[in-house]
């Protein structure tokens, strides 16, 4: 039976033979787990994606969510598959048994929640939030409200949401006009409106716990005068047991042209001016704190937009083997019967391209999840520090590079299904849909590229971007004793080279004040920086094809991995020589400085 959620196969690829997850068993946190349990792990996500949330994906797409009396009203289905993932402990993986978690890897909690990203993105969601506002807590709350808030979460009674965004600001937090005034029982009172708040509002838990950015009466000017509150859909009693409804309003539903089925809602906060919040850790600090939990969402949003490009590559994988239609070029007798569109060379440049985005993609965003591992579990404080400035470096990369080439891998996957790419009754197109939100999703290409280029390539004088230059010129080190891939590392190790005067020669231009020019064309250098990083994963799970086919003997029993291999082979030949190459246009504007954007005035549009 073909797979339809993602490969078994290059998942066991990724962990096993490209990041040795077997590693981590010998790290004191994971000495309990063997491959057999994380292998077990897989299989029940794999069971309970397939099972409960993949069935009703479409149904949640033609019938979203409803705003009746006041509340959000969702399809039946998607309570009992929620309810499983609970059940069968996913929220908590990485968290210690003593809590009844997992004690998983983050990578091996990120390849299990991969299945249900794939099967199912909207109702996935719930989860991931209610993961990500847990971790805040957990990070920055006090005792006290660990025990209310955090506890429910854990156990599933209680769901999460991060309110950012106002409707006069955007993506402006500096802007937000949400206030918070102290009252005298050490609480405030929380006034202002939010807005695009996913999961704001839902019947799957006792309550909701929203993570709220407000100012103070006293608040400095930007985004220094930000702060982090908890606000409960429902009071909580010192006992644990739920009081009245706070003074939080589900002021209504947008209807967005794709993952339909979370629930994205206009949230009002104090309109009777009872609006009761807690603040978290610091005043003013509350930015500082919420980074954690965007971060955590831009890694999980990139994971997201790369199943939803993986789903559409395996349909229309699947759809051309099976798909009769015409003949080869030198194919002439009208008579003879018709191949599968697999074996038109364009069919095949559209799979091949598919496959090398959604995975190289879907290996860089495991390997993000275990450079957490690494920030958390490595032995010495100053190589978990080294391993955290790697991550932060590489974050504005997983979360836009898959949310903008996993979203073409989508529309490849239209083309290669035809007519019957843009009908509703094939799933590509509600996989394009549903992708096409997320290059907005916790900040646009611009405002990760602003950060890339602005803060995090320079961030700790650039050890970070010192760090992965050695890591990509080890990788092409290490291919260059395969002969057969001089051709692959050639284009890598010529684009660093070129990338790496650039980044200095624009970091030059901040450094002199030239901030607008310098960072005028940064959507164009997080395209080349991302195609670089992508590269190097390419090309190591080149050499790691390298190895896996020399380890093969001519045996029939080994056909499929030698199919395997050669189709990794390929894809980082197509990557590395058809799409590195092409980034030499960008790095040409980028080192003209050239200021046709910059310059546009709004009376010549």
């Amino acid at each position: 039976m073909s797979e339809t959620l993602l490969s078994s196969r290059n998942l066991a690829f990724e962990l096993y033979e490209v990041l040795d997850a077997g590693a981590l068993t010998q790290r004191e946190r994971f000495a309990d787990h063997s491959r057999e349990t994380f292998d077990a792990a897989i299989d029940t996500a794999r069971s309970i994606a397939e099972k409960l949330f993949a069935p009703h994906n479409r149904k949640n797409d033609e019938h979203e969510p409803e705003f009746v009396d006041g509340a959000a009203v969702l399809i039946p289905e998607v309570k009992p598959a929620v309810d499983a993932f609970l059940e069968a402990g996913f929220l908590n993986a990485t968290r210690e048994f003593e809590v009844g978690g997992m004690q998983l890897p983050n990578l091996l909690s990120q390849a299990c929640f991969a299945h249900f990203q794939s099967a199912n993105a909207a109702t996935s969601s719930y989860a991931m939030l209610t993961m990500g506002a847990a971790n805040l807590i957990e990070a920055f709350g006090s005792e006290a409200q660990k025990q209310r808030f955090l506890q429910p979460m854990i156990e599933g009674r209680f769901f999460g949401t991060m309110a950012l965004t106002e409707p006069h600001a955007g993506s402006s937090l500096s802007d937000i006009r949400t206030k918070a005034e102290p009252a005298a029982d050490g609480s405030y009172r929380i006034r202002g409106n939010k807005i695009f708040i996913s999961g704001g509002d839902h019947p799957l838990s006792e309550n909701i716990v929203h993570m709220v950015l407000a100012k103070l009466p006293d608040a400095p000017p930007g985004v220094k005068g930000i702060s982090l509150f908890i606000v409960p859909k429902y009071h909580v009693n010192d006992d644990g047991s739920l009081g009245a409804r706070n003074d939080v309003a589900l002021a209504g539903l947008f209807h967005k042209m794709g993952w339909r089925g979370t629930t994205s809602t206009a949230l009002n906060f104090g309109d009777n001016g009872e609006c009761v919040g807690y603040l978290v850790g610091k005043p003013h600090a509350g930015l500082s704190y919420m980074f954690q939990m965007m971060n955590e969402a831009r890694i999980g949003v990139g994971m997201g937009a790369v199943m939803l490009g993986y789903a559409g590559y395996l349909y229309s994988l699947d759809y051309a083997r099976q798909r009769p239609q015409g003949r080869l070029p030198d194919g002439k007798d009208p008579t003879s019967s018709q191949v599968a569109i697999i074996e038109h060379a364009d069919v095949r440049r559209m799979l091949l391209t598919q496959k090398a985005y959604v995975e190289g993609a879907f290996d860089l965003g495991l390997y993000a999840a275990r450079l957490f591992d690494d920030t958390q579990t490595l032995a010495t404080a100053e190589e978990r520090q080294s391993a955290l400035e790697l991550l932060d470096l590489l974050t504005p990369i997983v979360k836009s590079w898959p949310s903008e080439f996993c979203l073409k891998a989508n529309e490849l996957a239209i083309q290669i299904l035809g007519g019957h790419g843009y009908t509703r009754d094939y799933p590509v197109e509600q996989y394009y849909r549903d992708n096409r939100l997320n290059p907005i999703h916790e900040g646009t290409h611009g405002i990760q590229s602003l950060d890339l280029l602005g803060r995090k390539v320079s961030m700790n004088g650039g050890a970070a971007l010192k760090q992965l230059v050695r890591l990509i010129q080890d990788c092409c080190q290490r291919a260059s004793q395969f002969e057969s891939l001089s051709a692959l590392r050639q284009p890598l190790e010529q684009l660093l080279a070129r990338l790496s005067a650039v980044t200095l020669a624009l970091l030059g231009d901040l450094m002199a004040g030239k901030v607008n020019q310098g960072l005028a064309n940064s959507a164009l250098y997080l395209k080349v920086f991302g195609h670089l990083v992508i590269g190097w994963r390419w090309l190591e799970q080149a050499i790691r094809a390298e190895q896996g086919l020399a380890r093969l003997d001519g045996g029939a029993d080994n056909a499929a991995d030698r199919d395997f291999y050669q189709g990794k082979l390929q894809a980082a030949r197509y990557f590395l020589t058809w799409e590195v190459p092409a980034c030499h246009h960008e790095l040409a504007l980028l080192e003209a400085r050239d200021d046709c954007c910059l310059a546009m005035q709004d009376g010549w549009f």
